[in-house]
């Protein structure tokens, strides 16, 4: 139900949302620091309609984005017609072992559980040393969304817990870089988080 929610809202999120960071200085200062320690190429996972990987490429980065929504999918590339969107699911990407220096999930796990963010294939794709920033709401709590952006759709909104989202990615290879929580703006529902992550080395344990 979460790619057919977004076929429909597609056209009018690009719309609503048209900028990557508006008004949101703190959320851009950590994607700034994740520019500067990253090489590329790097994937935006979820990228929606794009803002976030065209912000990623004015900071200097190969990118590309990938979304499940092919309705996402289609704006995205009337917007940004100079970079690569392709479809694709971020449970089973179809991206080689260790060929990103880095990935940004944006909110884009917002639909799932705290136990279902497939962090392996995250660890997957990434090289060691790579990097990988996650944005996400911070809390314990979900709910049902049914209208959203001038459309009825069919979506549960997840909030997950800080730590627990570090422990289960470090439980997947990756060790904390950097953690950033702010209070809701005042069009948020809430609190938000930013965690920044580095794929260890295989021969490296765990310094968390």
């Amino acid at each position: 139900m979460t790619r057919a929610s977004y076929d429909v809202v597609a056209a009018d999120y690009a719309r609503l949302i048209p900028d990557a960071h508006d008004g949101r200085p703190l959320d851009a200062s950590i994607m700034r620091a994740f520019a500067e320690l990253t090489d590329s190429p790097v994937a935006d996972i979820g990228c929606g309609t794009g803002r976030i990987t065209q912000h990623l490429h004015e900071l200097g980065l190969e990118v590309e984005g990938v979304d499940l929504s092919d309705g996402m999918l289609e704006q995205a590339r009337k917007l940004y017609p100079h970079l690569k969107f392709t479809q694709g699911d971020m449970t089973a990407l179809n991206l080689e072992d260790n060929s990103l220096g880095g990935a940004v999930v944006w909110y884009s796990t917002v639909h799932m559980a705290a136990n279902e963010v497939p962090w392996h294939e995250l660890h997957r794709v990434l090289r060691p040393g790579g990097h990988l920033l996650h944005a996400f709401k911070l809390g314990d709590l979900r709910k049902p969304l049914t209208h959203a952006y001038g459309h009825d759709v069919d979506l549960e909104v997840h909030w997950h817990d800080m730590d627990e989202t570090v422990s289960n990615a470090t439980k997947a290879g990756f060790n904390e870089v950097a953690r950033l929580q702010r209070q809701k703006g005042v069009d948020e529902g809430g609190p938000q988080a930013f965690l920044l992550m580095t794929k260890r080395n295989p021969d490296a344990g765990s310094t968390s």
